[in-house]
């Protein structure tokens, strides 16, 4: 009888639990983001987020500078960034390598728009012409350099170059004169187009850009992780990955309910965000491709000035290759 019951009181012991435990719950992925195309194809993502049916919790900021984010990447008090490409670059060199790219988010955003003598049909049409733009030395300027030299076109003898130093200044000029060049990325773009009477989209610059047939792309912006954190957290970064591209499909095939989200996470009203999405190149593009890809423009920018992408190229592992 004794037997029996030690026998009863050790099969208990094995299948009961020694004690009440309770999960940890997840903590949250601390994710950046600059207002812009560079955030829009998170606004699902982000819906979710508050929701809480996001299969990965986040904890997000989302501000309208770089130097409001990247301070805080350094300093460990974000696990990941979505921010231009270039400025990708410049981080993984000055932090030693700790930022790996998980993909490419935003493809080109820069356009040429003419107001009045619609003459500009190619770039070499804007041989001898003055051109409005923003961003001096930064990679718009860079972009449109390159493509001019690709036309047999020197940006510093073939056109001239009035930069202003914010994108309203531009539209102001525009509005002003009867006829006008300008340089602009969206959501700009289509804000001018609504405010700026008698204005239109004379080129694309991604287009452009693709009809060199060279291995790379026009790129805006990216998403960058903590080597670190991924190291630490790689599930979480997969599940991350798999529910951004998702948002972003749901973003390029809903343009009219995304709008909507990106006016309440990002700040561009509604109607404007809905026009402009289709041209915002919203994309998430990973492995090779995306190494791909931004060595091509990378390289592009070092040419010009190494300073714009940190000094120095990228090595192979600033890509996330699974």
């Amino acid at each position: 009888m004794m037997k029996r019951l030690l026998l009863l009181l050790l099969v208990l012991l094995l299948v009961l639990p020694l004690g009440c435990t309770k999960k940890e719950p997840m903590e949250a992925l601390r994710l950046g983001a600059l207002k812009g195309p560079t955030a829009m194809g998170l606004v699902q993502l982000l819906q979710a987020a508050d929701a809480g049916t996001s299969p990965v919790p986040l904890a997000y900021t989302i501000a309208g500078a770089a130097d409001e984010l990247t301070p805080k990447f350094i300093q460990g008090e974000l696990d990941m960034l979505a921010l231009p490409i270039n400025a990708a670059s410049i981080l993984y060199n000055k932090l030693e390598g700790d930022a790996v790219l998980l993909c490419v988010n935003t493809l080109g955003v820069l356009y040429v728009v003419e107001k009045g003598d619609e003459s500009v049909h190619s770039l070499k049409d804007l041989k001898g012409k003055t051109i409005l733009s923003t961003g001096k030395g930064n990679t718009p300027e860079q972009a449109l350099r390159f493509l001019l030299r690709e036309q047999g076109l020197d940006m510093d003898r073939d056109v001239t170059m009035d930069f202003k130093s914010e994108p309203g200044q531009v539209l102001s000029e525009l509005a002003m004169h009867e006829s006008g060049i300008a340089l602009l990325p969206e959501p700009y773009v289509t804000q001018a187009l609504e405010k700026v009477e008698g204005l239109r989209v004379a080129l694309d610059l991604s287009e452009e850009w693709d009809k060199l047939g060279i291995d790379s792309r026009l790129i805006t912006a990216g998403l960058i992780v903590s080597r670190g954190y991924l190291e630490a957290h790689p599930k979480t970064v997969k599940a991350f990955l798999e529910a951004y591209s998702a948002s972003t499909l749901f973003v390029n095939g809903h343009p009219t309910e995304a709008g909507v989200l990106v006016e309440q996470y990002i700040g561009i009203p509604a109607t404007v965000a809905q026009q402009a999405i289709p041209s915002c190149h919203i994309v998430c593009i990973a492995g090779k491709d995306m190494q791909t890809m931004t060595e091509g423009y990378l390289c592009v920018l070092f040419e010009q000035d190494p300073r714009t992408v940190g000094g120095a190229l990228p090595q192979e592992d600033f890509y996330y290759l699974p």
